[in-house]
């Protein structure tokens, strides 16, 4: 089933792993055609605690005018509208994980066939810990 993801703001206390980029975008050189992409991550848990989704925020940088400027969407930065974007974790089943553990994954981002404007994202990870032996997972969502 495809799921949908939730803006909102999210609490930095909430985070439970480090912080990795999904994707670098040039806004002088991109194409279409970078809109659509597949990209390896690896996440690791920096205490004990539970993980019941994914947040996914965006940081924007203009560089190329008189005083450059830029600013950050992430849950431990200054609020804006943006908010952040939650990818839960499917049938409310979190996953016990333990400092230095590592969720190893794949994100897979393109537009909707039927409406350009909606993406396509599918996150696959596996995870294997002191708790949550083993799980794998691959969840498809569509954010309109």
């Amino acid at each position: 089933a495809i799921k949908e993801p939730v803006v909102d703001v999210v609490d930095a206390k909430a985070i439970v792993t480090d912080s990795v980029p999904i994707l670098h975008l040039d806004i002088l050189t991109c194409t279409k055609e970078d809109l659509s992409f597949h990209v390896p991550f690896k996440l690791t848990a920096a205490r004990n605690d539970f993980i019941h989704g994914l947040v996914a925020y965006f940081e924007c940088a203009f560089t190329q005018v008189h005083k450059p400027i830029g600013f950050s969407t992430a849950p431990f930065c200054q609020y804006t509208h943006w908010k952040q974007t939650l990818f839960y974790l499917p049938d409310d089943d979190p996953i016990t994980v333990c400092q230095h553990e590592e969720m190893v994954g794949e994100l897979i981002c393109h537009p909707n066939k039927k409406n350009n404007r909606d993406l396509d994202i599918q996150i696959s990870f596996t995870f294997s810990g002191q708790y949550h032996k083993h799980c794998e997972k691959k969840i498809d969502y569509r954010l309109r």
